[in-house]
């Protein structure tokens, strides 16, 4: 089946909330050329400096920064600690995934950047319930991680009276939320809802759970009231409206000062091994991409380096080809823990198909096991 693609990457019409132009291109696309042409970098730090000016020094710590350990998330600790001299209290939500590789680099990026550190992971019995809900209600089941990644930082913002938040890239970076980057995009209760937490609130998700599930279960997962956030005067923003973001050069440099590891990700071509380190289930997450919109990650990132001038688009097609849509060998684990067969995820899945996309499962291959999987936790399901 043709699907319509974005004449410049390689973008296709089955991607959430992508428009395409009168001459073919992508909504990202023409984003990034406004980053890259029309946005004057300098008047942003600028506006940075002012900002920081506003907070800097008010209080025990400087700022909040949301802390995953992956490639943004860690630049932007390193550049807020090492370049912009600011005291942040980083705060990790972990969502119960993280591999081994992947804690070893959020430790020693702890340790080296000399901060302190704040980390939450809910209860298993609820990540499991939340995850079942979600990946039958819209075929995604990291609704549990989307959630309690934004809202969990906010919270101790609130508690720790620490207004000042940053984030790693704006939205306009990579999807097509309609937030451009031409303004400077605030991290609120509106993005939160148009397309964070996937249409469903918590109060909205409790009510899909089981009866022995209570409200304040799911408290990590709801946004905080506006009138506290008011009365602190929160700034929620991301870095990436101040200075260019560039993913690419930003994994290399981490990886040379903070001795930030790349690892084999399923599904991703090798060069990429600084994407998406962090998660059991990535490779997973993208298969689901793929069985829905047919697509997953690998053109996600070739489209990334079509627009930074970095590969061409022959080549990235062989590459969409060799990587996208193997059956990732981490399915297994993910099946066995949720209490799932094969074709009851399958089920699942394809009732969520983007049109025009059909998935054929006859045509799937299996990929090989990820070097580390039998180190995973295994104790998840017991």
């Amino acid at each position: 089946m043709e699907f319509k693609e974005c004449t410049k990457c390689c973008v296709m019409e089955t991607q959430d909330s992508i428009r395409f132009d009168e001459d073919g291109q992508c909504n990202v696309c023409n984003q990034i050329n406004v980053k890259q042409e029309v946005v004057n970098w300098d008047e942003r730090l600028e506006m940075l400096d002012k900002l920081i000016a506003e907070y800097k020094g008010e209080g025990q710590y400087d700022c909040i920064v949301p802390f995953s350990g992956g490639k943004d998330s860690t630049y932007t600790l390193y550049y807020i600690v090492n370049k912009l001299k600011l005291r942040p209290l980083v705060v990790c939500f972990d969502h119960g995934f993280y591999r081994p590789q992947h804690i070893e680099n959020r430790n020693r990026t702890i340790n080296r950047l000399g901060v302190d550190f704040i980390t939450f992971r809910p209860s298993w019995k609820i990540r499991k319930e939340l995850m079942l809900e979600s990946l039958k209600r819209k075929g995604d089941f990291c609704w549990h991680c989307h959630c309690g990644v934004y809202v969990y930082p906010i919270q101790i913002a609130l508690k720790y009276k620490i207004p000042l938040i940053f984030w790693g890239q704006p939205d306009a970076e990579y999807g097509s939320y309609g937030y451009t980057y031409e303004q400077i995009q605030e991290v609120d209760e509106k993005q939160f809802n148009r397309f964070i937490n996937l249409g469903i609130t918590a109060e909205d998700m409790h009510g899909m759970l089981p009866d022995w599930v209570a409200k304040e279960d799911l408290m990590p997962f709801s946004y905080p009231d506006k009138k506290d956030l008011r009365d602190l005067k929160v700034r929620s923003v991301h870095l990436g409206s101040f200075i260019a973001w560039d993913p690419k050069s930003m994994a290399e440099e981490i990886r040379e000062v903070l001795d930030w590891k790349y690892d084999e990700v399923e599904g991703i071509p090798p060069e990429y091994g600084y994407e998406k380190v962090e998660c059991m289930f990535n490779g997973v997450r993208d298969y689901l991409k793929y069985i829905k919109r047919g697509f997953a990650r690998t053109r996600h990132l070739v489209s990334i380096d079509i627009r930074d001038g970095r590969l061409d688009r022959e080549t990235a097609k062989k590459l969409i080809a060799q990587y996208d849509g193997k059956r990732p060998a981490s399915l297994d684990t993910f099946l066995r823990i949720l209490n799932l067969s094969e074709d009851e995820f399958l089920e699942i899945a394809m009732e969520h198909c983007v049109a025009p996309h059909v998935h054929d499962p006859s045509k799937v291959e299996k990929a090989e096991p990820l070097w580390d999987q039998g180190k995973w936790d295994h104790t998840l399901g017991v």
